[in-house]
């Protein structure tokens, strides 16, 4: 069951996986030829707020003292409150990726102690709203570490995700970045919960998207999950193709769409690549649904009071803004004028 290139079929054919509730099935792996680009949705982007934030980033870009100035100023940001005391228990410390990247105490994933496997409330993520306080938009979480595998699926569980963006390869470099959460074929059991991997979609060079059937064994509920693991961006760095991740991000959100559980996104420590994609698909988000007013450093420094670190490096802020521009770019272009 492959969706055609073009993606039309794409939202069928996620909702067509209860079939395989019922029968019996076997992972299958597909190579999708990438025929055409993802369009812009339909927007209700305000021009002339489009124009504006346009000239803005434009000007950024253009204008490298500018840019240092603005990245200056994002540095020396911090947020308030910064408390990571629950992240610093010994008792956690070995569930943590990276020492130095910890989730704030108030903004952190809780888990339901009474349901995880080492009878913790543990995980290194974090919820990241946006307008709404009562329903986080995303979480941001570090790849999953051998031993954190069966909490990571208790997660999304709980959090009610069915996307998750993964954007990080396994290795990089010979480090490890992301411990494999997933069966590599057929179906394996974390705890209670029961991960079967049904297919795997290779788009093109720079991503794939996976679809699993997650089961609660306690309850016996089932849910589909989609993964959209993009694979070409380094760490520390930025995607050599601006497009290749506007696509990206275009078709997790036609997958997405109409739902309100939060999409959870990763790379290896949760804050680099993962703060850039959460900074972009905010910004558009927010555009796209009409916004008067986009100010791009602010909304960092919101994303920032969530999780530390998220978008770590300048050129990754420079990326940023970049997509933006490019993206709305488009989107102006295919409004009537």
């Amino acid at each position: 069951m492959a969706a055609n290139s073009d993606g039309k079929d794409y939202n069928a054919y996620l909702d067509s996986w209860n079939y395989y509730k019922l029968h019996g099935f076997k992972t299958e792996t597909i190579f999708i030829p990438h025929s055409r680009s993802e369009e812009p949705v339909t927007s209700n982007m305000d021009i002339s707020t489009g124009h504006i934030v346009l000239s803005y980033m434009e000007d950024h870009l253009k204008n490298k003292d500018r840019l240092d100035q603005e990245w200056e100023a994002l540095c020396a940001y911090e947020a308030d409150p910064a408390s990571t005391k629950v992240a610093s228990d010994p008792a956690n410390a070995r569930k943590n990726r990276y020492s130095d990247i910890l989730p704030y105490d108030h903004s952190r994933v809780v888990l339901i102690s009474a349901a995880n496997v080492s009878g913790s409330d543990y995980i290194n993520a974090s919820t990241i709203m946006d307008h709404d306080p009562r329903n986080p938009a995303y979480i941001a979480t570090q790849g999953p570490l051998p031993h954190t595998v069966a909490d990571f699926w208790q997660m999304i569980w709980e959090q009610g995700s069915v996307v998750i963006v993964m954007l990080s390869k396994m290795t990089e470099n010979g480090e490890a970045m992301c411990h494999r959460y997933w069966p590599e074929e057929g179906s394996d059991l974390y705890h209670i919960y029961e991960v079967h991997l049904v297919s795997e979609h290779i788009w093109c060079d720079d991503y794939l998207v996976r679809s699993f059937y997650l089961k609660n064994l306690q309850t016996n509920e089932t849910r589909t999950v989609t993964q959209f693991h993009f694979l070409t961006w380094p760490d520390l760095g930025v995607p050599s193709s601006i497009k290749a991740l506007l696509d990206f991000r275009r078709k997790v959100n036609k997958s997405y769409r109409g739902r309100s559980c939060p999409i959870a996104v990763h790379c290896s420590d949760g804050c680099g690549r993962t703060g850039t994609y959460t900074l972009v698909d905010m910004v558009i988000n927010r555009m796209t649904k009409g916004a008067k007013e986009i100010d791009i450093a602010a909304t960092l420094e919101h994303i920032r009071d969530q999780r530390m670190n998220m978008v770590k490096t300048k050129e990754q802020f420079q990326f940023a803004l970049a997509a933006v521009a490019e993206e709305v770019n488009a989107i102006l272009k295919a409004l009537p004028q």
